[in-house]
């Protein structure tokens, strides 16, 4: 059975309350940040580099191949998995998700979607990693994306968990976070709560989760994240 480890008077931290991120803004994942995980849409007409197509998040991003040959070939492993996927004619909009992660330093591309109260949620396949090869993205209803593994470290030093820090000071998030629960709020918004394991290390015993809730209005527009505790 999984215990509280925050104190019982320890309120609920809000890392922005109903903060949305402009248009175009830069994305930092820090956790005095509501709008830092945040993958901001390309502006219109604005395209990855090396890609004529702009991104659309959806079903039609999905693609799914064999990559084994990328690990044997001479070829840097981002390049072989694009020219991979143009190879077996997977969807320009697939194609267009991956060189968006090309551009934020990771190889990897759009495995599943599937839609949760209004809510895109696409599963993110890392194939080249040796741990943690799968994430998640919440996508709103302009297309925003916001990775519920993009808090890391940061979540672990706001103030409020400080508690916890000092009795295990060599505790980290280990991705992925897990789907925990919904939760209808006011105005027909609703909340998705994710759970992310605390350990010393990846053998390690879980010593908690970090709860982190994602809320989108009724209109189902990203509205802001908070981190809820450890449990």
């Amino acid at each position: 059975m999984r215990s509280t480890v925050l104190a019982g008077g320890i309120a609920i931290l809000l890392l922005a309350a109903c903060q949305q991120a402009a248009p175009g803004a830069t994305a930092e994942a820090t956790a005095s940040d509501a709008a830092g995980p945040i993958l901001p849409p390309l502006a219109e007409g604005e395209t990855p580099p090396g890609d004529p197509t702009p991104v659309r998040l959806g079903p039609e991003a999905v693609w799914n191949g064999t990559l084994e040959h990328c690990r044997r070939e001479d070829d840097a492993v981002d390049t072989c998995l694009i020219d991979a996927m143009r190879a077996n004619n997977a969807p320009a909009a697939a194609i267009a998700a991956s060189q968006r992660l090309r551009g934020r330093g990771e190889v990897a591309h759009v495995a599943a979607w599937a839609e949760r109260d209004g809510v895109g949620i696409a599963t993110i396949r890392h194939p080249f990693r040796a741990n943690t090869n799968q994430g998640t993205w919440l996508v709103d209803a302009r297309g925003r994306a916001t990775d519920v593994d993009s808090l890391a470290e940061s979540a672990l030093s706001v103030p409020s968990i400080e508690t916890f820090r000092a009795t295990h000071p060599d505790a980290r998030l280990f991705a992925p976070a897990e789907f925990a629960g919904r939760q209808a709020l006011p105005g027909g918004s609703v909340r998705f709560v994710y759970a992310t394991p605390i350990r010393t290390c990846r053998a390690c015993d879980t010593l908690g989760h970090l709860q982190v809730a994602y809320d989108f209005d009724g209109d189902r527009e990203f509205a802001g994240q908070q981190v809820l505790g450890i449990e």
